[in-house]
């Protein structure tokens, strides 16, 4: 048979795994427990410190919203997990012993203290009783805050899930600036506009940080990156860029027009669980294909032979 020249007669190589199964087995997480964890976790961990800074600058009322939003995040962050996990027997039994080389033991232990200390404080500032206490329970909560926002990025990342292990380097980054964000929006949609202002920078901050640790993400991930980009990921995540942008700009121009605030923070709010969604699906389909698993370990691999090889040269 004759071929043209240049033309190559071996096709291109068809990854396959060992008798058609996977390489690595495909997260055993369930929708929609998991994403909602990853979300509520980190909208109540900003919002703590957002509450904190209110009552260090005296803003009572986005203190307030501040507290209740980070005990009911926290609080249905852990029945997000417990229902997951199909026991809370199971979650009791990830305390009885601090592993610090395990994200899912430590992540644990941020967790447990972190929601009885925002159940304390919002029970204070609701009720008014034992200020003093409430103050001191909301800003030890406010210590664990940035924790809460960026450990179950590490929980995603540190498992063997390409699409989530090749961008561990930004995932942090890209959950720290939307639970920011989220914790803005919330407070927007809650607070008296002549309290919302440093809600309002913490909405443009976070947005800010999140586009932009997403966009670096995208660019680093390699092969990983098409797994965000297409199918229900890829309209996810688009949607939540979409809405973060608007929400930010919303944020930018609302001053005290309340409608302007509430147009803002539900964008916000909505983007965040999107964004959380979308990067929690973008985990399910590298695991069956070979690929994704594959071609990033012969480019390490590679990377590795080249390298004193240039050193030398």
């Amino acid at each position: 048979m004759s071929r043209r020249r240049g033309e190559s007669i071996v096709p291109d190589a068809e990854f396959r795994s060992y008798y058609g199964r996977q390489i690595i087995k495909s997260p055993t997480w369930k929708v929609p427990d998991v994403p909602a964890y990853l979300f509520l976790g980190g909208l109540a961990g900003g919002s703590a410190v957002m509450a904190a800074l209110a009552d260090l600058t005296g803003r009572p009322e986005l203190r307030r919203t501040g507290r209740v939003a980070a005990a009911a995040g926290a609080g249905a962050s852990v029945l997000a997990l417990v229902h997951d996990l199909g026991r809370p027997l199971r979650f009791l039994n990830m305390l009885r012993v601090l592993k610090p080389t395990s994200p899912l033991s430590v992540g644990s232990w941020i967790l447990a203290p972190f929601s009885g200390l925002t159940a304390a404080a919002a029970a204070s500032d609701l009720t008014g009783l034992l200020p003093g206490t409430g103050r001191l329970a909301g800003t030890a909560a406010a210590v664990l805050g940035p924790a809460m926002t960026t450990y179950t990025a590490v929980l995603l990342a540190d498992t063997a899930v390409p699409g989530w292990h090749e961008v561990h380097r930004e995932l942090p980054f890209v959950f720290a600036g939307s639970a920011v964000s989220s914790a803005g929006g919330i407070a927007l949609l809650a607070t008296p506009t002549a309290q919302a202002a440093p809600a309002r920078r913490m909405a443009i901050t976070g947005s800010a940080l999140e586009l932009a640790a997403e966009h670096r993400m995208l660019r680093r991930a390699g092969l990983a990156a098409e797994a965000y980009d297409t199918g229900t990921p890829g309209r996810l995540l688009r949607a939540s860029r979409v809405l973060t942008w608007a929400g930010a700009a919303a944020a930018g121009v609302a001053g005290r027009d309340r409608r302007i605030a509430a147009v803002a923070g539900s964008c916000l709010a909505v983007a965040g669980a999107a964004a959380r969604f979308g990067i929690f699906a973008a985990g399910r389909p590298p695991p069956r294909d070979p690929r994704y698993t594959v071609v990033p370990q012969r480019e390490r691999a590679n990377a590795a032979v080249a390298a004193p090889t240039g050193a030398d040269g």
